[in-house]
């Protein structure tokens, strides 16, 4: 047991410094979005942030719920069930959309509006094929 969570603190570390890019293109009707990558760095403790990347965006909503999957992910890589949204930056260029996200995550429900369940997350994104980290 402690050889895997020596493990997995290697592996979240190793995201945290390098992050973690992930490609995929799912379509959906006439939505085909393309995840381009997902960077994850480990700001402090519990505090974590998000960049990711994507073409075919419909709006910032997107790229927010691309991000919301990679923190719901991370959230159980770390072993925890919880994460909470501090905040998300959409910014466009070309045809590339770029989100910069920032949430917390905790092995309890966190106090605030903004709480996602981790496990529930990441089930609903795999069903809409939302890449998770």
């Amino acid at each position: 047991m402690q050889a895997s969570r020596s493990l997995a603190a290697t592996l979240i570390t190793a995201l945290a410094v390098s992050g973690c890019a992930q490609t995929a293109d799912v379509t959906q009707g006439d939505f085909a979005p393309g995840y381009d990558g997902i960077e994850t760095i480990l700001l402090d403790g519990d505090l974590v942030n998000f960049r990711v990347a994507m073409k075919g965006a419909r709006d910032n909503e997107d790229v927010a719920a691309y991000a919301r999957c990679a923190a719901a992910q991370y959230a159980l890589i770390r072993g925890f069930g919880f994460a909470r949204h501090v905040r998300t930056n959409v910014a466009k260029s070309g045809d590339v959309w770029r989100g910069d996200a920032v949430y917390t995550i905790s092995p309890a429900l966190p106090r605030g509006l903004k709480t996602i369940d981790a496990e529930v997350t990441v089930r609903d994104c795999g069903a809409q094929g939302i890449p998770t980290v």
